[in-house]
């Protein structure tokens, strides 16, 4: 989707010290070779990058790799299928609006047999869209113009909770720490009570968690509903698992409202 000259600059931030001088990027970096009978340097993230605008392409590309991850790249719907199979990327950076098909029904075919992270990059704004991509299976939604220091924070958070091995029995945030296996929630070191649906809301987020979760997805998760404009219920029970694991339920750090979409369980060191 071409893009407004002023909103290309804008698309990655001021870290990205990208310069009109591509000579000494474009030239190939040495080979790491491993140390003599040591083992061989673990693999990098692959990370597919599907945007018909060949510039933004280009400056993602530039900042992934000098951040230790492998691109790989898609211009359109079907050259994307065909690259995800090809290459089997850890993540894919997906653009909404592309010239044969639309990002959604790229995301609804991957969905079909891949469960690899998927995060929306598009200028679409409404959470409407938002909504939509997420429910149809996107792990996170990106607006144009963002930063890189926002995309590289998303991708890391894809990585740590999307890892082939097990999940982790217990999970730590911040002050918050759930052993999923013996059902017990600890802030501050302070064992915490939570009631059976309060603990069903937080393992669900624990289960996803640095990803979006919709009104819609919660809803059909906890209670089996389909009601995404009755929220009411939902509501009432994050104000009370706010009001027992935040530190200030009135500031949460943990449980975030995403405007009009739904909430997301932050992940802090």
């Amino acid at each position: 989707m071409a893009l407004p000259a002023p909103i290309l600059p804008l698309i990655v931030a001021r870290d990205l010290n990208y310069t009109a001088n591509m000579s000494e990027e474009s030239a190939a970096p040495p080979v790491e070779q491993p140390p003599a009978n040591g083992p061989p340097p673990p693999a990098k993230t692959v990370v597919l990058v599907v945007d018909d605008e060949v510039q933004i392409r280009r400056l993602l590309r530039g900042c992934l790799e000098r951040n230790g991850y492998e691109v790989a790249e898609a211009a359109t719907g079907e050259a994307a299928l065909a690259e995800a199979i090809r290459c089997q990327p850890n993540v894919v950076l997906l653009d909404q609006v592309l010239p044969d098909m639309d990002g959604l029904v790229v995301l609804q075919r991957l969905r079909e047999w891949s469960k690899v992270p998927i995060v929306i990059v598009s200028v679409r704004d409404r959470d409407t869209d938002k909504v939509t991509a997420l429910d149809n299976g996107a792990n996170d939604y990106l607006s144009k113009p963002f930063s890189t220091s926002e995309l590289l924070a998303r991708l890391r958070v894809l990585q740590r909770y999307n890892q082939p091995s097990a999940k982790p029995t217990v999970f730590i945030s911040g002050d918050l720490q759930v052993d999923l296996t013996a059902r017990t929630v600890k802030v501050r070191g302070q064992s915490v009570h939570l009631a059976s649906t309060e603990y069903s809301i937080l393992r669900f987020f624990i289960q996803q968690a640095g990803r979006v979760l919709t009104h819609r997805q919660i809803m059909r998760e906890i209670w089996d509903m389909d009601d995404a404009e009755n929220t009411t219920r939902l509501r009432v029970y994050m104000t009370y698992l706010r009001a027992k694991i935040e530190v200030n339920p009135a500031k949460p750090k943990l449980l975030i409202t995403v405007p009009g979409v739904g909430y997301r369980l932050e992940i802090c060191d």
